[in-house]
């Protein structure tokens, strides 16, 4: 399959079908754009929140916002540019990288940075649920050093397995509309590649049921206690994870397995833009996860249910909430 995405007249057939050439340079742009400023929002009232007193026994979990924005922001900095410059380029990823280097740097990229918002959201579920449902335990060993660690290990793992296609096992190649580069799914021709793609694959949706269950398990503990603000942001978090990232994955299983067609012009049409459509979605999620915690701060939420609320009939009632509301560190 790798040789037909480098055949020119491929592509020239690809761009006059109808259902595969409605693509344009706004959405990337816009997502650079957003992505950036919501991130880098992100880290400055992370850092803020981080160096106050009060906060001391949620820094595990700042730390892990913070990671995740500054991962985020990296993700948007490194691959955007290139997409850019590859529509700027007509479409010809050739102009901007003869040396061939490019599309492999660009899939490692997007391998590392998905992968690790993924098992970051499982972390930080699993560092809400440890805090909840065994807080004595959580104070006494839950270090502010252990949760460094843990991110680093978390980030080297990462790193190497999106590595696994620069050492022969597995292979990145050029995805429709030829401004991406991805893991080669479907293409049984490489040595290993079948395994890295269905392991990425697998690692992701692993993944979104640990954060689930982890999060089933969050929600349930804090029901009698009043939900608090970190886990509301975590609650968000998932979320978005979960609509960005699900048909993607889903759709990558499949392709893997066989059932679906990747190429475009065979069988299916629309299977170009379901799946440049499903990145871009996954992409959005680095955009989307800074402005969950930036909107769903406590400040805001409390300003929100003033706003929401009738002062006449439900002042006292309105009081006694916000009491109870007010962030319980954890």
């Amino acid at each position: 399959m790798s040789r037909i995405w480098d055949n020119h007249l491929f592509w020239r057939n690809i761009t006059k079908n109808s259902s595969c050439r409605s693509v344009s340079v706004g959405f990337p742009i816009a997502m650079m754009v957003t992505g950036m400023v919501g991130n880098s929002l992100a880290l400055i009232l992370v850092y803020i929140s981080y160096r106050k007193k009060e906060n001391q026994r949620k820094r595990s979990f700042l730390l892990c916002i913070g990671s995740l924005a500054l991962t985020d922001l990296f993700g948007q900095l490194l691959t955007s540019p290139i997409v850019i410059s590859v529509y700027r380029a007509d479409l010809k990823w050739d102009r901007i990288d003869s040396s061939g280097y490019l599309c492999p740097f660009f899939g490692v990229c997007m391998t590392t940075f998905g992968l690790y918002a993924l098992f970051m959201a499982s972390a930080m579920a699993i560092e809400r649920a440890t805090a909840i449902t065994n807080p004595h335990w959580y104070s006494n060993h839950m270090k502010t050093s252990v949760t460094k660690q843990a991110l680093t290990v978390i980030w080297c793992l990462v790193l190497l397995f999106a590595l696994l296609p620069i050492v022969g096992v597995g292979k990145y190649t050029r995805q429709w509309p030829g401004t991406w580069c991805f893991i080669s799914a479907g293409d049984r021709e490489v040595p290993g590649n079948m395994f890295f793609a269905i392991t990425f694959a697998a690692l992701g949706i692993f993944s979104l049921l640990v954060t689930l269950s982890f999060r089933h398990v969050t929600v349930l503990k804090t029901v009698e206690r009043l939900t608090t603000e970190t886990v509301i942001q975590l609650l968000g978090i998932m979320c978005v994870l979960l609509i960005c990232w699900s048909p993607l994955l889903v759709r990558f299983l499949s392709i893997c397995c066989g059932k679906t067609n990747l190429v475009p012009g065979r069988g299916n049409h629309l299977n170009c833009n379901f799946f440049l459509t499903a990145i871009r979605l996954a992409s959005l999620n680095q955009i989307l996860d800074p402005w969950v915690y930036l909107l769903l701060r406590e400040i805001l939420l409390r300003k929100f249910y003033r706003l929401s609320c009738c002062p006449p009939t439900g002042a006292i009632q309105k009081i006694k909430w916000l009491d109870h509301f007010t962030l319980k560190p954890m």
